[in-house]
This record gives C-alpha cells, sequence and structure tokens, in this order.
C-alpha cells in the first residue's frame, strides 16, 4: 500500500481519523517500524555524534512519528471497536511493544545518551535528559544476553495480557443484557426507560434492555424499587470477567500471570518487588511511604466511615430493609440522600444540559487561564465529536478533541489522551502546538433533547478537562518535558482533580446551568442542598479509595507470586477490606477481575497516586480560596501563578518544585480533609 493512499502515513497535520481502515495498519505499521529501525541504526553508530539535537533530529523524529500513528490506531480502538480494528490492532501489537522496549534497552543508544555533554543542554533538556538515563536502566538497557531477552519478552507478553484483560472486562460487560417487563422498571427516571426500551427495540425483543454500562446500571442501582431487579444486575456486575461468569471471559488467570511477570521484571532489574520498581519515576520515594500515607489517611477517615454505615443502617430500617443487602446500599444511599438533604440527582439533572455545561466550562477556563476557545475543523472517528483550538494574543496555543457519548464499541469510563504534543522540531525548527483528546461516556439525549449530565457528569468533564489544559497550556519546547510528558505519575492527576473543585462554586455553577424545559438557573436552595449533600459519605469513599490503593500496593510489593496459593489475590483483598473497610462486601464479588486500572491501564502500584494528587489538588486549590474575590470570584493572578507554575512548567522540573513555586511550601493533607468534611476533631 502506497504512503499517498495511507492515512496513517500522512503527517502533515492532524489525524486523518475519518478515513483510517483496519486494512491500513499492518502496512502502516511496517513502514513506520522500518523507517524507526533504520533511525536507531544511524544515531547508534560509532561515528555518529553524541549530540542532544544530532540524535533527536534523526530518532525523535522517527519515533515521533510512530507513536503518533500508533496513538491514532489505539485510540480508534478505544473508541470505535471493530472486530476488524481489533484483530489488526493485535496483530500489530507485539510488534510495536518489542520494539519500544529493544529501543529502552539499546545498550549502545544508552551509551550515546551517558555520553552527551550535558553543559551544552539548556535547562529543560537536561530534565529530559536525567529521565533517558533513569528509563535507560528501568528499561533493561544495563542487562545482558539471556537477561536482557527475557526482559523484552515479559514486556510483550505483559502488553498481550492487558490487552486481553481489557477485552475480557469490554466483552463481560457488554455480553449482559437483561430484558425487563414494564413493572419491573419502578422508580427508574424517564430517560433510562426510554433508552431501555430503545436497546430491546434495536434488538427486536419485547420489554426494556438493561446493561451493565454506567449510564444504566447506576441508576437502576440507585433507583429501582425491586431489590430483585437490582440483585440481578449487581451479581452479573461484581462477576464480571470471573470464574463465576462465562470462562470465555475470566480473567483470574491472567491476573495470575501478569503479577508474576511484574515481579519478575522487577527482580530482573535488582527490585526485591513490583512496588519498588514503580515508585523510582514518582514523587513518593518508598512503598512503605505510600503504604503509611494510605493508613494514616485511612485512619482519619474510618471514623466518619463508620459513620456513615451506621446512618446508613438505621435509616435503611425505616423503609423496610432491616437486613440490607449488598445491591441495597446504593438505593438505601441515595434514599437517604434524598431524605436529608430532600433532592434527587435526577432533578439536579435537568439542570445540566450539555452544551450549557460546555459553554460553562469554556468561559472558566477562559477566564482563569486567559486564553480563549473556539470550534475549529478536523476530521473525526464519529458524528458526535467536536473539535477545538485554545488561542491566546490571537496564537494557537493547542487544539483538543471532544467525544461526550456512550455507544457500543466504545471503552467505559473517560480519559484524556495526547495525540500529540508541543515541541520546537528539531527537523523544521517549527513549533509544533500540542493536541489532545477528550473522552467521556454520556447518556444520549432522549426525544429530541440535549444530552442531560449528572453533576458526577460535570466533575468528570472538569476533571478530564484538567488534564487537557496541562497538556495544552504548556510552554515548554522540549518534547519529552512539555504538557504531561516527563511528569511524575503520582502528581499528574493534580491539574485534573484541581478543576473538579470550580463544581462546587456557586458563582460558576449559576453560568453553566440552565433548565432542559424552562431554561431557568439552578436554583440556589437546590445548590445548598448538593453542597450540604457534597460530602455525604465522604468516609466511606476516601476508604473505598484507601482499599482500592492499599490492594493494589500490597499486591505488588507482598504477594508472592511463585509460592501464592489459588485464591490468594482474594485473600489479600479481603485482609485489606478487614483492615480498612466498613461496608461489609460479598463473598462472590470479584472486583479484582476488572480492576482495568492497575491490569491494563498503567496504575500497577500506582492507584494510590489518586489520593496523593488530591492532596496536592486540594491544596493548591486552596490558594484559589484564600485569594478569592468578594462574591467569591477566582483571583485573575493566582489563576496566572497557577499556570505558569503549574500547567505551563510540564514536565520540565520536579512536581514538587512546581508545587513549592506555586504554595510557597511543602504540601499539606489538611485542605483536602477540611474539603471531604473530614476536618471536624474525632468523634468519640
Amino acid at each position: 500500500m502506497h504512503s499517498m493512499t495511507n492515512p496513517l502515513l500522512d503527517f502533515t497535520d492532524l489525524p486523518l481519523f475519518d478515513q483510517i481502515r483496519p486494512a491500513h495498519v499492518a502496512p502502516a505499521v511496517d513502514a513506520l517500524l522500518a523507517d524507526a529501525e533504520t533511525a536507531l541504526q544511524t544515531v547508534t553508530a560509532a561515528g555518529f555524534p553524541a549530540d542532544w539535537l544530532a540524535i533527536s533530529k534523526v530518532l525523535d523524529v522517527s519515533s515521533e512519528r510512530f507513536s503518533r500513528a500508533w496513538g491514532a490506531i489505539g485510540h480508534l480502538n478505544a473508541v470505535a471497536d471493530t472486530p476488524e480494528l481489533r484483530a489488526a490492532y493485535n496483530e500489530a501489537m507485539p510488534r510495536v511493544t518489542a520494539f519500544w522496549t529493544r529501543l529502552g534497552s539499546d545498550e549502545r543508544l544508552y551509551a550515546k545518551y551517558k555520553a552527551i555533554d550535558t553543559a551544552t543542554l539548556n535547562t529543560e533538556q537536561k530534565q529530559a535528559h536525567r529521565n533517558a538515563v533513569r528509563n535507560f536502566v528501568l528499561g533493561g538497557a544495563e542487562l545482558q544476553g539471556a537477561a536482557k531477552e527475557r526482559f523484552a519478552a515479559i514486556q510483550e507478553r505483559q502488553a498481550e495480557l492487558s490487552q486481553k484483560f481489557s477485552e475480557n472486562a469490554l466483552d463481560a460487560t457488554d455480553a449482559f443484557a437483561y430484558y425487563a417487563e414494564a413493572g419491573e422498571l419502578e422508580g427508574l427516571p424517564e430517560d433510562v426507560i426510554a433508552a431501555a426500551r430503545a436497546g430491546a427495540e434495536a434488538d427486536s425483543k419485547p420489554g426494556y434492555k438493561l446493561t451493565l454500562k454506567m449510564p444504566c446500571y447506576l441508576p437502576v442501582m440507585q433507583f429501582a424499587k425491586s431489590s430483585a431487579l437490582r440483585e440481578t444486575l449487581y451479581r452479573a456486575y461484581v462477576t464480571r470477567a470471573s470464574e463465576l461468569g462465562d470462562p470465555a471471559f475470566d480473567n483470574s488467570a491472567l491476573i495470575t500471570e501478569i503479577l508474576a511477570l511484574r515481579e519478575e521484571e522487577a527482580k530482573l532489574l535488582g527490585y526485591r518487588n513490583y512496588g519498588e520498581l514503580s515508585v523510582v519515576p514518582k514523587m513518593a520515594d518508598t512503598p512503605e511511604q505510600v503504604v503509611k500515607f494510605l493508613r494514616d489517611l485511612g485512619a482519619r477517615a474510618k471514623p466518619f466511615g463508620e459513620r456513615d454505615l451506621a446512618d446508613l443502617r438505621v435509616f435503611a430500617s425505616t423503609i423496610g430493609l432491616a437486613d440490607p443487602q449488598p445491591w441495597d446500599w446504593t438505593f438505601v444511599g441515595e434514599k437517604l440522600k434524598e431524605a436529608r438533604y430532600a433532592f434527587s440527582e435526577l432533578e439536579v439533572k435537568q439542570y445540566f444540559p450539555a452544551p450549557k455545561v460546555m459553554a460553562g466550562l469554556f468561559k472558566i477556563v477562559e477566564t482563569l487561564f486567559e486564553v480563549s476557545i473556539r470550534r475549529d475543523f478536523a476530521p473525526v472517528w464519529h458524528p458526535t465529536v467536536e473539535f477545538y483550538r485554545i488561542e491566546r494574543d490571537g496564537q494557537r496555543v493547542g487544539q483538543f478533541y471532544l467525544d461526550p457519548s456512550a455507544r457500543a464499541g466504545k471503552r467505559g469510563g473517560a480519559w484524556m489522551d495526547d495525540v500529540r504534543a508541543r515541541w520546537l522540531r528539531p527537523d523544521t525548527g517549527v513549533l509544533q502546538t500540542p493536541v489532545a483528546q477528550l473522552v467521556c461516556n454520556f447518556a444520549e439525549g432522549v426525544d429530541g433533547k440535549p444530552p442531560l449530565l449528572t453533576h458526577d457528569d460535570v466533575t468528570t468533564l472538569f476533571h478530564e478537562f484538567g488534564h487537557g489544559l496541562h497538556h495544552m497550556l504548556t510552554q515548554v519546547n522540549e518534547r519529552d518535558v512539555s504538557g504531561i510528558s516527563g511528569v511524575e505519575w503520582d502528581a499528574v492527576e493534580l491539574p485534573s482533580q484541581f478543576m473538579e473543585n470550580f463544581c462546587w462554586e456557586w458563582d460558576v455553577l449559576e453560568h453553566m446551568t440552565a433548565h432542559v424545559d424552562t431554561g431557568e438557573p439552578l436554583p440556589r436552595a437546590l445548590f445548598d442542598k448538593m453542597t450540604a449533600a457534597k460530602n455525604f459519605q465522604s468516609g466511606m469513599q476516601t476508604l473505598r479509595q484507601i482499599e482500592f490503593s492499599l490492594f493494589d500496593m500490597l499486591l505488588h510489593t507482598e504477594y508472592q507470586a511463585a509460592t501464592a496459593p489459588p485464591g490468594e489475590v482474594m485473600a489479600l483483598l479481603g485482609k485489606v477490606r478487614a483492615e480498612v473497610a466498613v461496608m461489609p462486601s460479598p463473598p462472590f464479588s470479584r472486583t479484582p477481575n476488572t480492576f482495568s486500572h492497575i491490569f491494563s491501564g498503567g496504575y500497577a502500584a500506582g492507584y494510590y497516586s489518586y489520593k496523593w494528587a488530591e492532596v496536592l489538588s486540594a491544596d493548591a486549590y486552596a490558594a484559589f480560596e484564600e485569594t478569592a474575590g468578594a462574591s467569591g470570584e477566582p483571583n485573575i493572578e493566582t489563576g496566572r501563578k497557577y499556570r505558569q507554575a503549574i500547567l505551563e512548567a510540564g514536565g520540565s522540573r520536579s512536581a514538587m518544585e512546581s508545587f513549592k513555586a506555586f504554595r510557597g511550601r511543602e504540601p499539606q493533607l489538611d485542605a483536602l480533609l477540611r474539603h471531604q468534611g473530614m476536618a471536624e476533631p474525632q468523634p468519640a
């Protein structure tokens, strides 16, 4: 296939998402791999100068094209999955993984980097160089012979297993459908019922199609009056991709193998376990420090969690659930929230039509960070995808795609991905501006109305946009430390969680709400109830996050793959729950089997990063609270300082340096506890 006809080989500007077909994948990967191989051979040749720019001009230019094309393929695999694309992706993946592993462990290239005279580098390049040398060591560049071959084989196998884990989780979720009768749906929101009816019609089935996808599963757990219906979906949900469901999708054996390979990888590199290896490039120093941080936070949250559960138990008996089962708690919680704060998520949703929310989000970003956001044009992968550019003083700073809606073939959850990074290109001398992808899974609009977002959806949108801003507002010109590149993993959630705070500010919400039927903004009284409800069960929610985080870290430090008896993963989770959880969990629950974050999403021995970064973001946001104007409007000076110290600096210095540049000190736990309503004295 000639390059002119292969859209994956066109790097003139943005990816040609509308033209990429599964048939393009293999030829593009072949061509780009060959090109990258040649570049690697060129720069590692004996006579090639150990010079940062010379290497960059050949190797980085070639590998950047490769990663951009592969990024486009991986992106489509996540948002527009088809059997053909999945097959093409999986066929190419081992070769792609093998190349990156080889590149990251090439001792000739490592020697070339070590020989670079760092006195000739600018500050950004020095940081990128430090990271590169460290990554070579972590990538196995110092390994020899059989150890090096084994290391490469481990990387390739891990990539296959992670992809399979992710596919099993997606397929197990997609495979479930329950066709309910009208009588079973009592209590469900109208839009959910309408969507379920449409789903059944599309399958030529009577009744209402209920699935395990969040826009359907969550409302059933929150609102369905039938405990039997909740139980049906709950059991299916918590046993997804496990030995208790369809054996074709069982992730149990994959989990065991992934953990064994990680442990082996860590030992090859001279670490006792994967947890130790994982924290090397992070802000945290040791797994012990992380475990101590989690246990400290857990101890402070536990009394609040116990109080939350006691509240739920008392309330459950008043609504006829004397002995609540696991599938009842979400429903009880929703009812208690309605009783205590006299509002429902349903009522709130009517005030958040997607277009109005987007406009509100853009307005705050424009005001706070002194930019403007405009609609733009680019080839897209689905008609609902929108494209925008961000400008400052008439100059383009960055661009982004927004893919808001849940649909078949699209992975669940929400994420931000980079399409390309800001880079003063060594080949052309032209400044390349960054491009991001923001992906959410919101319910579609029904009956000709715009999509309505829950307040949680709004928070998710702000969160992903925070990641996007970190990537797009960078002022760093060195690709490997610009935007989110090179930022420590446990600090990367700071800008995203920071943005969530604005979803709780009255003067922000006032301007980004309009009732879908009347156009009225969110009433102040309803907002006050939402705020009062904000920290509802925050003790229990914090403990849930700590449970996941602690389980993840202990799984990668204490679990011994070689000697672990079958069922040890669940046993370890049981131990963690006994220590931190207050909510009992049923013996049939298999949450690890769909814990994609740690088995296929890059958060292995890193799930604690969410809580760690929450401390950073709460403390950073406190700076805005301390400098806010009389009616609560954010101080532009503080916005500028935050933008310059944190967003613009990207990965060009350590996260701690950036934090101190903004706050003038190290981060403290207090703001987080205060924001989550856990700052009052411990109950006796």
